[in-house]
This record gives C-alpha cells, structure tokens and sequence, in this order.
C-alpha cells in the first residue's frame, strides 16, 4: 500500500515539474511578463475590434447604397451617405 502511494506521489511530483516547465506557467510566474502579455494582448484585441467593426460597417453602407431604387432604404441610404461624406471641416457639436 505504501508502495502504490510513494509511486502515485512520485507521477504527481513529476507531472508539477513538467507543468512548471511549460511556456504559459513561466510567463505568468513574472508579474512583469503577465502584464506586459496581457498589455500587448489587450491592444491587439481592441486594433482587431476597431478593424473589423470598421470594415464591416463600410460593407454595410456600401451595400446599403446600392438599394436606391427602394424608397425607404434608399432615402434612409442617401442621408446615411451624405451624413458620413460631410466634411471633416466643419465643427461638429458646437
């Protein structure tokens, strides 16, 4: 009985130090390098997120204006465009 214990503790022991081994134990043993990882992580999360909700809005309007034909979504269409086309020299909001 004591045998099956030792060797049971021994796998255990074993199986720790490989864990202990492994990239994602040593990045996060470092207070630093876990949040210098979770810093770079969050910027390329939120540049993705920008990225791609501006890409899939520019498809969503250009497809939207290519409904012009239909009278509601066409005129909802036209002032979304001329909303988006007006020029960066105007102030907004004041």
């Amino acid at each position: 009985m004591d045998d099956t214990i030792q060797d049971q503790l021994d796998k255990l022991t074993s199986e720790l130090q490989t864990l202990n081994n492994h990239r994602f134990i040593r990045i996060n043993n470092s207070l630093w390098r876990l949040v210098l990882f979770q810093f770079t992580r969050g910027l390329a999360f939120g540049l993705g997120s920008v990225l791609g909700a501006s890409i899939l809005v520019s498809l969503l309007v250009w497809w939207l204006a290519q409904f012009e034909f239909i009278p509601i979504i066409g005129d909802f269409t036209k002032q979304l465009i001329d909303w988006i086309e007006i020029p960066s020299s105007t102030p907004r909001g004041r």
